[in-house]
């Protein structure tokens, strides 16, 4: 009976933690909605702003101390490869001016946060005690990696989202007249994120004599976009052949669509097996667990209370 209870309660535990995940992710797609509604209704970039610089600043308090555990954190290298962080970073365009060495560091200081905060929490008696003061320390160390390895990923997705209108710019800003220089630096005003701050790093290393092919290769290496990719290849290649680049542009931004449309049927797609597993897997077995803990409750206490045991002694 005791085993049993306790299998009940390692489940109960272990789907508290896939709803909280869950509804973590569902808080934070539900938070960026309306952040983005406030923009383009009432303004409220001013106030997104406040809050982010807020967050900078607690943040970067914390990455002081990572400096000084940046040596240890490079030892405790686990599914953090310097290689890794050092593309990763790259990728998500060195947020709070991250190194590799002082991201290794914050994962060491976060740990440490985890440990204090997992024993504070031991000694006031908090409910799962004896599981927060080892689960924190795992959350602090691990969960730099998963934050700088989905922030790469949504910049990667954003630069991908933008792709097809910044060529479409582009391609007509060409066939105006002006040069592929020129438009970079004009249409780039026009947008935020990725692709505006991408194409401004080029704008500003081209006006540094660096060699065009050279930044096209950093532009290709500091993304893991096949679509852009394909676009900074394509310019390439006409820079070696002479070739106008503005129709290029044009078609390659109608298949870049093509493809995002047949990408959105296959996701929809994919989602219904999805949802059929989870409920297979998650929630039947839940409440069957449920259901036969009530059921063999009762059991044992009707035996209890008829005194059937008794008359055995």
């Amino acid at each position: 009976m005791t085993d049993l209870i306790t299998l009940i309660a390692i489940l109960s535990i272990l789907l508290l933690g896939i709803s909280l995940s869950a509804w973590y992710r569902y808080i934070g797609q539900k938070n960026e909605v309306k952040a983005k509604l406030q923009e383009t209704n009432y303004g409220g970039k001013e106030e997104k702003q406040k809050k982010q610089r807020v967050f900078h600043k607690i943040f970067t308090k914390v990455l002081v101390f990572a400096d000084d555990f940046s040596e240890i954190g490079e030892r405790f290298n686990f599914f953090s490869e310097t290689d890794d962080v050092a593309k990763w970073l790259i990728q998500a365009n060195h947020p709070f001016g991250l190194t590799v060495k002082r991201f290794h560091g914050l994962k060491i200081v976060l740990t440490l946060i985890g440990f204090f905060s997992g024993i504070i929490a031991f000694l006031i008696g908090f409910p799962f005690r004896q599981f927060l003061i080892v689960l924190l320390p795992f959350v602090g160390f691990f969960g730099p990696i998963i934050w700088i390895k989905n922030k790469a990923k949504k910049r990667q997705d954003e630069l991908s989202y933008a792709l097809p209108d910044f060529l479409d710019m582009v391609s007509v800003t060409l066939k105006a007249g002006a040069s592929l220089d020129q438009a970079f630096r004009e249409i780039s005003r026009y947008f935020e994120g990725p692709i505006q701050e991408e194409f401004s790093r080029f704008n500003h290393r081209a006006n540094l004599g660096i060699p065009r092919e050279e930044l096209y290769l950093e532009l290709i290496n500091r993304t893991d976009v096949p679509e852009f990719q394909t676009v900074i290849k394509s310019l390439i290649r006409g820079a070696e052949l002479g070739v106008p680049v503005a129709t290029t542009f044009e078609i390659q931004s109608a298949e870049i669509r093509k493809l995002r449309k047949e990408k959105a049927k296959e996701l929809a797609a994919k989602a219904s097996p999805k949802v059929t597993m989870v409920t297979t897997f998650v929630v039947m077995p839940t409440a069957f667990i449920l259901i036969g803990g009530l059921l063999l409750l009762n059991i044992v206490y009707d035996i209890l209370d008829s005194g059937i045991l008794g008359s055995f002694n």
